[in-house]
């Protein structure tokens, strides 16, 4: 079970990571496409569902079982545990800024009532699609770290020798 929550954690991160990738690649430059009638027609299209259903199961879920992994392993392989911390730290952060930055400016862009001006809208999308690349780097980091930390179990456990 162990094994299993570490490496949960590393696939979660993993996909909340390449979840990201495409929202910049692909749902980003279409909200820029064409403003305001891009930005209209992603409201239509996010009325029912968009990414933060997915980001709003998954993120705590890669949070928990970063958390998880760290208090699994801080006795049991010492050595990996900065690593394990660092990573639910960087995912955290992700998190947060994601609360701070991203929300407002979604809300904006496809919540608020009237719809805002051309040139305001057109900042704020381009600000998000920069940014998105920062909290992917981010995150990255977080599975960089998680990475090392699985290594460093894995070669406590079977040291090479």
């Amino acid at each position: 079970m162990r094994k299993f929550i570490l490496l949960a954690s590393v696939a979660f991160a993993s996909g909340i990571l390449f979840v990201n990738i495409f929202n910049s690649i692909v749902n980003a430059v279409a909200y820029e496409s064409n403003i305001p009638d891009s930005i209209i027609a992603t409201r239509q299209f996010f009325k029912t569902v968009n990414p933060g259903t997915f980001f709003q199961i998954f993120s705590p879920a890669t949070q928990v079982l970063a958390l998880l992994a760290l208090i699994i392993y801080w006795k049991k392989v010492p050595v990996s545990r900065s690593y394990l911390g660092i990573a639910f730290l960087f995912y955290l952060a992700a998190d947060i800024f994601t609360f701070i930055y991203f929300h407002p400016r979604n809300d904006i862009m496809f919540l608020s009532e009237p719809l805002p001006d051309t040139q305001i809208l057109k900042r704020l999308a381009s600000e998000w699609s920069s940014m998105n690349w920062v909290r992917s780097l981010v995150v990255f980091m977080g599975l960089v770290f998680s990475f090392v930390g699985v290594d460093k179990i894995y070669t406590f456990r079977n040291p090479i020798r």
